[in-house]
């Protein structure tokens, strides 16, 4: 039998979530519909940080998160513009940036991308999450892409079927500009959604899942 941990803050506190990407679509694709279904149920503070966006890209990112985040209690939006496919060679300056971002928030919950990623940008993300934050409750979301690399999970949320809908829905609403990608469909996110429900015996069968590496209960 699996035991279910909640993420339930304290009686009429907020829940502070830390959420940080590479690109501009990453946070919807890997932790998106785990960020809808913690708005719907609790009060929200989200810190969303995209590292390398700008130009149509940058448009896309701030027009989705409006979305995303419509039911949080308070937001704070940070998009910068850090050379996509070069972020191991800027390390130094996307460190400091990621400490500038650890002075503003104290997150209850960090999602990130995922250590053994084969994106270098997404893998060096990840590895500067954990340098910036080493007590916290890190997980490391999954994107599916053409390089492959999809793992075995070992935290997984169950989404209803309006939540993953609308995560789909809003990702192929908003970025346009990645729907000439072969692999950017509604039917791949579907996918991904179905496997992991399976894996964990979702009620609707669809789950978004991730890697974590510490949890302290």
């Amino acid at each position: 039998m699996i035991m279910p941990l909640a993420f339930q803050p304290e009686d009429g506190e907020t829940l502070n979530v830390l959420c940080i990407g590479a690109h501009s679509d990453d946070i919807e694709i890997g932790c998106g519909g785990t960020i809808l279904r913690l708005a719907e149920d609790y009060s929200i503070d989200v810190t969303w940080v995209v590292l390398g966006a700008s130009g149509r890209r940058r448009q896309e990112a701030q027009g989705s998160v409006s979305d995303f985040l419509k039911s949080a209690s308070n937001t704070s939006v940070k998009i910068t513009e850090f050379r996509n496919s070069y972020f191991p060679y800027d390390g130094k300056e996307i460190k400091e940036y990621i400490e500038t971002v650890k002075s503003t928030c104290n997150p209850d919950i960090i999602f990130s991308h995922h250590g053994e990623d084969l994106h270098q940008d997404h893998r060096f993300v990840a590895e500067l999450t954990w340098n910036s934050f080493r007590d916290h409750l890190i997980l490391e979301y999954e994107i599916p892409k053409y390089d492959g690399g999809i793992g075995s999970p070992n935290f997984f949320v169950p989404l209803s079927e309006e939540t993953y809908q609308r995560k789909i829905d809003l990702i192929m609403k908003y970025f346009e500009s990645q729907k000439s990608r072969s692999w950017f469909t509604p039917d791949t996110f579907k996918a991904m959604l179905r496997i992991r429900g399976i894996e964990c015996n979702s009620p609707s069968g669809y789950a978004e899942a991730y890697y974590s590496r510490k949890i302290v209960v």
